[in-house]
């Protein structure tokens, strides 16, 4: 049951960071965005996709059997914390700089979330039992479907709040609307 409460919630943080990043890089820079193209966005992602599939082909597996998936998605989740808070940071810059780093972090972004996923996925099936794990799986994905139902609108509803909010003394503007999702 952990292992499946953990997998929607980290479902949950993906697809609402799924919702935010989109909206975030095409706000206008008064509010903390990126003021990209929908072009741009679709460039970092594409790029994000590939190298992610590079990750889950040939590194993932090395990687997996060298710490195992708890320790991993310990490990990656610890990371994704300052990740997550150098968002606003990233927007001041500007030019190919600000479209390489932002292209970095949503790598790293994306990398993280399919390590946790993953690994979290392989405990579910290594501690059930051969017979029930057709059930089992079947109730991860259930449930990991409704998470990520209520996702997009947790994530514009966040984005949104996080951007009226730009003068706030703790965690102003995008600085909470990257940490919350």
């Amino acid at each position: 049951m952990s292992s499946i409460i953990a997998y929607c919630v980290v479902s949950l943080h993906d697809i609402a960071y799924q919702e935010v990043f989109s909206l975030w890089a095409v706000s206008p820079l008064r509010l903390g965005g990126l003021k990209f193209t929908t072009d741009d966005v679709g460039d970092v992602l594409s790029i994000s996709g590939v190298a992610l599939c590079i990750y889950q082909l040939f590194i993932y597996p090395y990687v997996e059997k060298a710490c195992g998936p708890i320790v991993l998605a310990r490990i990656t989740g610890i990371i994704s914390i300052p990740l997550l808070q150098s968002y606003p940071f990233i927007a001041m810059l500007s030019g190919i700089t600000l479209y390489i780093v932002i292209s970095i972090a949503s790598i790293l972004k994306n990398i993280i979330a399919v390590t946790i996923t993953t690994g979290l996925f392989l405990v579910q099936n290594r501690v059930v039992e051969q017979h029930q794990r057709g059930a089992a799986n079947g109730i991860f994905m259930t449930a990991m479907s409704l998470f990520k139902a209520i996702g997009p609108a947790a994530g514009g509803t966040i984005l949104t709040w996080s951007q009226k909010r730009m003068d706030a003394s703790f965690l102003p503007g995008t600085q909470m609307g990257v940490f919350l999702p």
